[in-house]
């Protein structure tokens, strides 16, 4: 009679562990870390998926190193912030961030941040990358905890961008968003004003290109697309396309530095004359004018009027700007020969100031009269900007009557 054992052998079982594998100890395969080289963060609130690299401080960003140079006493000024020159490098956070929208409001996160640091001899990018919404307090969580040596905060266009979008996720946790109370460097606003006269535009790509001389590889992505390839890596859970993403911001992070190194370059007087052009030299003369520093100014923009190869928009800019600094030290004497040189141009205040000080200063009402009507006559022309209106002719007029009682 044969046993149970023979009988489940006759039906194909196999009886005892002889010949069965063990199961395996080998972890899972993690799509991420097969295609981007970064690793999971544990946090109060879960893990948190990051990428790090590190870029030695020689390494050149097209014509810039990444060496700092930070020129700290006109962005303390700028700031109004004495502190600021007091900060060690390690405590600068440079900050970039990808969003599933160019909109603000709860429904848009921001799926990737890189922040950039100097620490001990090297630059540092790490990149927080939201894999999951559900994940986002674990992402924050990581980030502030990064953030937290900050003192000083580097963005281009954060102030409006990048900032507000990070605040509001925060307080979507209700949590108090880090970035509140420490200084904020948002490059584009330095930008525009060192080279609006330069260049046609300000992005970060046209500055990377023009002022860096650096051009990004194939491996990048317009900024355009960063938003869909994480909604195709949503979809699909495919991360090859997040490679271009990845790349894009932290080029962008990068760029930051050798932008901040070549505006502290250029703000200090000592070096500003050594640009090949007079448009950056008269926009960092107006800086220092806003600053409130008038010797330095002068030099500035005394300097960049003779760097000029013809009249032109930046040239007639430092003329007005170096008119009104001498005339608030009292030497009209320079004053009025600017004044002249912009009236030969056709400039419109120029006629105007030229009409007070020889009705105010001078007592000369008749010569008041001759610049009072051809500022007059440079509003009735084709000639005459959009800006000199009636209402300005009216004033004209009116002072035209005074000077013609006075001179009688």
């Amino acid at each position: 009679m044969s046993s149970l054992s023979d009988k489940l052998k006759s039906l194909g079982l196999q009886i005892g562990a002889k010949g069965i594998s063990p199961p395996s100890n080998s972890p899972p395969t993690d799509p991420l870390i097969d295609v981007l080289p970064g690793y999971w963060k544990p946090t109060p609130h879960g893990d948190t998926f990051i990428v790090e690299n590190q870029y030695p401080l020689d390494y050149s960003l097209g014509s810039v190193s990444l060496q700092p140079s930070i020129y700290t006493p006109p962005l303390t000024k700028w700031l109004k912030n004495p502190a600021l020159e007091h900060t060690p490098l390690d405590h600068f956070a440079f900050i970039d961030t990808e969003t599933t929208g160019l909109s603000g409001g709860a429904g848009v996160y921001v799926f990737l941040i890189g922040v950039g640091r100097f620490i001990d001899d090297h630059f540092q990018i790490s990149q927080f990358f939201l894999s999951d919404p559900a994940q986002e307090t674990a992402q924050l969580s990581a980030l502030e905890e990064y953030l937290a040596p900050a003192e000083v905060v580097v963005s281009y266009n954060g102030k409006s961008f990048d900032l507000p979008r990070l605040k509001t996720r925060y307080r979507a946790h209700r949590w108090p968003p880090p970035l509140q109370e420490i200084s904020h460097i948002d490059l584009l606003h330095l930008a525009r004003r060192l080279w609006k006269n330069r260049l046609s535009s300000c992005t970060l790509g046209d500055i990377e290109y023009n002022i860096l001389n650096f051009e990004r590889s194939e491996e990048d992505v317009p900024g355009w697309q960063v938003s869909d390839l994480f909604h195709e890596y949503i979809h699909t859970q495919n991360p090859k396309p997040l490679k271009q993403v990845f790349y894009h911001n932290e080029m962008d992070v990068l760029s930051m530095v050798g932008i901040l190194n070549r505006i502290s370059t250029l703000l200090n007087p000592g070096s500003a004359c050594q640009t090949d052009h007079p448009e950056e030299l008269s926009s960092v003369g107006k800086f220092y004018a806003d600053l409130k520093e008038p010797k330095t100014a002068i030099n500035l923009l005394e300097e960049s009027l003779t760097r000029f190869d013809s009249v032109s928009d930046p040239y007639l800019e430092s003329l007005k700007t170096l008119s009104f600094l001498y005339k608030k030290s009292e030497n009209f004497e320079k004053a009025v020969s600017y004044w002249k040189e912009a009236a030969e141009n056709e400039e419109y205040y120029a006629f105007l100031e030229l009409a007070k000080y020889f009705e105010h200063r001078q007592k000369n009402f008749e010569e008041a009269i001759h610049w009072t009507l051809s500022a007059i006559s440079i509003i009735d022309s084709t000639a005459g900007k959009a800006h000199q209106s009636q209402a300005h002719k009216s004033d004209l007029e009116h002072r035209l009557n005074r000077l013609k009682g006075k001179a009688s």
